[in-house]
């Protein structure tokens, strides 16, 4: 089972009187009315604390205790035999159940979810507090009290209690809508390019939503976030996403820097760490993972839940995998796969991803199963929200031109935030003057300041437009390897490394940074020796540099060749640092140097053998250019590989369309040698091969720069 947590958290963020729900069918009547009379105390209890909804939450609550009374009475009045209630009655007290149910969920909704949200929901929310009180009037009229045991004064509390449920009338608090109508003009305001009086702002934060202090903004922000993952259906996005900018803005308007420390973030700074980073829950010893969230193939957790044609789930990497190695039936049922077509289980994604925030595990979002705050953000976002993220990013530049080290860590770590969502974010932010200001604290002695400012530099990188801004910043590339190699973080140095990857996509700029002291020499470090996480940064990086002709030599003076052929042994990496490598050797010294290296040739087959698609294309590939740049004593070496024949014939039949070409370059090179371990394969496969240069072959890789 998973974590109690993981469904607090849950029920919090649905809707609460959406879905179906069911009476407990398993129960005799004794324990029906016990049942309902513990969850009637039980939501009596969950009376709302927030100051919306009190006049509502106060009458429901007032409702559910006549309820209690009433089922104690009919409990004690069979006492000490239990009840037995007519097959009308028992109907009656199962929707009951049901009910008091739906009542506990939509008070305890109240009672856990943002005060701005339930106050951009007044009118929906009222209204299901009036539909529970007409639902409640019509169990109360089919309800047969005569054939019941009961006091005269409870008989007369439930008769009064009907009355009033069927009187009862729609209530929208004023005061409630004042607030909601005042929040949608401080949107207006902004939507006109003007910011809202600084007063009205403390006046309607403070003292009409009680929302006293920086923290409380930062827990409004996250609770807002959570509501737009959830995506309710009649759910406005752009004036949730507008409120949000508008409470960030608040924060640091209403309430300064001085109240949170560093360490403290908006959203917590694990939140904050990238998305991409693995799950660590597999590795976990002291954990045990629910049966129904481990992929029958893998036995692990899974990262990203699909469902094949037979309506078996399993994670795609693994269904992928089994489905290229030929198996044309399904795992678990053996029931033959009517196509190849794997359908995202969304549902079981979030229950995993529950699941794992529960136990404080991360777990790497796959690319495209869910939309993310962020991405719904930058989809969604209004006008009003863009000025006031530009308002509040004015406000954060300012601290960090003028504010105390404190504050300028926390105006770091803001941007970085800040950034992460929409191009347009990241537009305004260089633009208000952040770069050269958040690159002085790349020297800081503060490892959590330090970290911030360079992942925000890497997170404003993903603009095109600000790629040559950083690179033309006097010492920003300098001060980017400066954290590369003495980072007072792993995170800050990944980052950095990040931030390369990103800067170098830039054709013009790639010979600028393999020229920057120590660039090379740091990335290499990190791809031989980092985390998997810097270890994948650092090959992206290299991947781009290697891409520029004149960078060839020097990243091979500098090791960085040498730490591609010993990537190839990791499988994390190993695919990439192939497609590196096919573009290194097309300069004949560095091929040369490479086919002198008995494990860069031992390490490319043996990626042919275990790697994904795209890696045996990409090691295929590597070989081939391998045998073309480095000449004839490059190629007898590959020749003579022993296992090659059989390699080379599995990606003849099996391989990309890319990989099957490269195969048939490279047979027919190795033939030129006499080589048997290859002519099997030219004599049976040779008539069907077509002849083509190889270097017109781009080397596949489609890559992107997460958001941090």
């Amino acid at each position: 089972m998973c974590s109690p947590m993981a469904f607090v958290a849950a029920r919090r963020l649905r809707y609460p009187l959406s879905g179906a729900f069911f009476a407990p069918g398993d129960l005799t009547d004794a324990a029906l009315v016990r049942a309902i009379a513990v969850l009637s105390s039980d939501a009596a209890a969950a009376r709302s604390l927030v100051p919306f909804q009190r006049r509502n939450a106060t009458s429901l609550v007032r409702r559910l205790r006549v309820l209690a009374a009433f089922l104690e009475s009919l409990e004690e009045s069979s006492y000490p035999h239990p009840p037995r209630l007519p097959p009308s009655a028992a109907f009656c007290l199962g929707e009951l159940y049901i009910f008091v149910y739906r009542a506990k969920l939509l008070l305890e909704y109240c009672s856990e979810s943002s005060r701005l949200w339930l106050l951009l929901r007044n009118p929906q929310v009222s209204s299901n507090f009036h539909d529970l009180a007409r639902e409640l009037a019509t169990l109360l009229d089919v309800l047969p009290l005569d054939d019941l045991c009961l006091a005269e004064d409870v008989r007369e509390q439930v008769e009064l209690l009907r009355r009033q449920c069927r009187r009862s009338n729609l209530f929208v608090d004023p005061h409630d809508e004042k607030l909601r109508r005042k929040i949608h003009s401080f949107l207006a305001r902004f939507d006109d390019g003007e910011a809202p009086d600084p007063a009205d702002l403390r006046s309607t934060y403070v003292d009409g939503l009680g929302i006293g202090n920086a923290s409380a903004c930062c827990a409004e922000i996250e609770l807002l976030e959570e509501q737009i993952s959830n995506q309710e259906e009649d759910m406005d996005l752009s004036v949730v996403i507008g409120v949000v900018a508008l409470t960030r803005y608040c924060r640091f308007l209403l309430f300064g820097f001085q109240e949170m420390e560093v360490e403290s973030s908006c959203g917590d700074q694990t939140k904050a760490s990238r998305k991409r980073s693995s799950s660590q829950g597999s590795s976990d010893l002291s954990l045990t993972i629910p049966k129904d969230l481990c992929c029958p193939i893998s036995l692990d957790l899974m990262k990203d839940p699909v469902v094949v044609s037979t309506g078996q789930t399993y994670d795609r990497a693994s269904i992928t995998h089994w489905i290229v190695e030929g198996h044309r039936t399904c795992p678990n049922s053996g029931q033959t796969l009517a196509n190849g077509g794997l359908v995202p289980n969304r549902a079981l994604r979030s229950l995993i991803c529950r699941w794992c925030a529960a136990h404080g595990i991360q777990i790497e979002a796959p690319d495209g199963a869910e939309v993310s705050a962020e991405s719904l953000a930058a989809a969604c976002t209004s006008k009003a929200a863009i000025e006031a993220d530009k308002a509040t990013a004015r406000i954060l530049v300012r601290q960090l031109s003028a504010g105390s080290q404190e504050s300028k860590a926390v105006a770091a770590r803001e941007l970085r935030l800040l950034a992460r969502t929409g191009k347009e974010n990241r537009l305004f932010i260089a633009e208000a003057g952040a770069i050269p200001l958040l690159c002085r604290l790349f020297q800081s002695s503060n490892p959590i300041a330090q970290e911030n400012a360079v992942t925000s530099i890497l997170n404003i990188s993903i603009h095109d437009g600000n790629k040559r801004r950083i690179m033309e910043e006097e010492g920003c590339l300098r001060l980017t390897v400066h954290v590369l190699m003495h980072g007072l973080t792993a995170e800050a140095r990944e980052n950095a490394a990040a931030t390369l990857f990103s800067l170098s996509a830039v054709h013009d700029f790639k010979k600028k940074i393999v020229d920057q002291q120590g660039a090379v020499a740091a990335l290499t470090n990190l791809l031989m020796q980092g985390s998997t996480r810097g270890k994948r940064d650092a090959v992206m990086a290299l991947f781009n540099l290697s891409t520029h002709p004149e960078c060839w030599c020097r990243m091979l003076d500098l090791g960085a060749v040498l730490a591609l052929v010993g990537a190839l042994r990791d499988e994390s990496v190993a695919e990439e640092a192939a497609a590196a490598l096919q573009l290194l050797v097309r300069q004949p010294i560095v091929a040369e140097a490479v086919g002198s290296e008995d494990a860069a040739i031992t390490n490319l087959v043996g990626l042919m053998t275990r790697g994904t698609p795209k890696g045996k294309e990409n090691a295929v590939a590597a070989l081939q250019e391998l045998c073309r740049r480095g000449g004839l004593p490059v190629t007898r070496r590959v020749a003579r590989m022993p296992a090659l024949g059989g390699l080379i014939q599995a990606i003849l039949f099996t391989g990309t369309k890319r990989a099957r070409r490269k195969a048939a370059l490279l047979v027919r090179m190795c033939r030129r040698c006499e080589s048997p371990a290859v002519m099997t394969c030219e004599s049976s496969r040779g008539s069907s091969f077509g002849s083509g240069d190889a270097s017109l072959v781009s080397v596949s890789m489609a890559v992107q720069v997460p958001v941090l």
